[in-house]
């Protein structure tokens, strides 16, 4: 298969876990016999410094002529720090998703066996965790209209749903019940809020076309008290804009780190593919942010074109570079392994993992071969 992948590394570390995922898919095209095409694009802070844009358009150009889209972070103190900036990285990313129609987000939690004692949850609480989450991402208060007063003292924003944008997104999320366990539960606020009571009828209209698929409800306070005391109940989490963005971040929780957690955002047309994480400025350049969220989002980029068997020759290297401990720091504090080496580590194993015995750390550190 041959594809076009645009590049949008981004600010802070966006960059550095970006080359990561292209080095895994640059395995997978060697070890499969694949050809992907990689142009890269300006997104973010460094797009507003030398564009005065977040997204300029030449990058949506790039974007609407590939494939599919690999994203990094945004995000910047200058612009955190500063509340009377005017244009803002976050801008970027919304106009992004807006413009290429990404209108559901998908985001796997799974707690790893490997690492089940970095989580601050409970052993038996976590274990066998697996579910995912669709998130509605183009509608609701993230996107309706923004009102604020003449003296600055009341603000409102409009929290907006209409049928069509519910049903795209719930087709989706049952089918993906379908290939897993048969469970979808939407999240809302039904007693409270009429955009979730038109969510809930929508939802369990659509319902009986997937007679095979367990639908349940869950209110949002209950689902997040949830999800921390029983993650293991869920399979597929239906959910609108915001409430899927708190509780996919309080799903990073079970897995231990944030720089876990990869994610797809897919439209009709188009797809991108980004970790869940910030873009940690912190360690930009470092060589110690994790990579695993990234390469995994390059996973479902492979199964976003039914390339099944590849995506799981990356999702078994990186339960390999975690069974071994080839990890960065924020997994293991006394890790002498960076961002670049759990990279080349991962990618190695693609390309070599039937001739794989065991890992010999010293050669990983001085830089020679990962595998023997």
């Amino acid at each position: 298969m041959k594809l076009n992948i645009a590049l949008l590394p981004g600010d802070g570390i966006g960059p550095d876990v970006v080359e990561q995922a292209v080095k895994s898919l640059q395995a997978v095209a060697d070890a499969f016999g694949h050809t992907f095409h990689f142009e890269e694009a300006l997104v973010g802070a460094v797009a507003i410094d030398k564009t005065g844009d977040p997204l300029p358009e030449e990058t949506l150009e790039v974007c609407r002529r590939s494939h599919a889209v690999l994203f990094g972070a945004i995000g910047d103190p200058k612009y955190d720090n500063d509340p009377k900036a005017k244009v803002r990285p976050e801008q970027g990313l919304l106009k992004l998703r807006k413009s290429l129609g990404l209108f559901t987000n998908i985001r796997p939690v799974k707690a790893y066996p490997t690492l089940i004692e970095k989580s601050p949850l409970k052993k038996e609480i976590i274990s066998g965790t697996d579910f995912t989450i669709y998130r509605e991402l183009t509608g609701g208060i993230y996107f309706g209209e923004k009102k604020l007063s003449e003296n600055g003292t009341v603000a409102s924003d409009l929290c907006e749903y209409s049928e069509a944008e519910i049903e795209r997104i719930a087709h989706l999320a049952f089918k993906a019940a379908r290939s897993r366990r048969n469970k979808l539960t939407l999240v809302d606020k039904a007693n409270v809020l009429e955009t979730s009571r038109l969510w809930r009828r929508v939802v369990t209209a659509i319902g009986k076309s997937y007679p095979d698929v367990e639908l349940d409800f869950l209110f949002v306070d209950n689902a997040a008290m949830q999800i921390i005391l029983n993650p293991g109940q869920f399979d597929v989490i239906l959910t609108e804009n915001m409430f899927g963005d708190i509780i996919s971040d309080e799903g990073s929780v079970i897995g231990g780190s944030i720089g876990l957690l990869a994610s797809a955002s897919v439209g009709s047309d188009n797809a991108m593919f980004e970790p869940i994480h910030g873009s940690y400025p912190q360690a930009k350049g470092k060589d110690i942010a994790n990579p695993v969220a990234s390469i995994l989002s390059a996973a479902m980029l492979l199964e976003h074109f039914n390339l099944k068997e590849e995506a799981e020759a990356v999702k078994n290297a990186v339960e390999k570079s975690l069974e071994k401990g080839v990890v960065t720091p924020d997994l293991d504090k006394d890790s002498k392994f960076g961002t670049n080496k759990v990279g080349d580590f991962i990618a190695d194993f693609i390309l070599h993992a039937e001739d794989t015995t065991q890992v010999n750390k010293e050669n990983i550190e001085f830089g020679q071969s990962t595998i023997i």
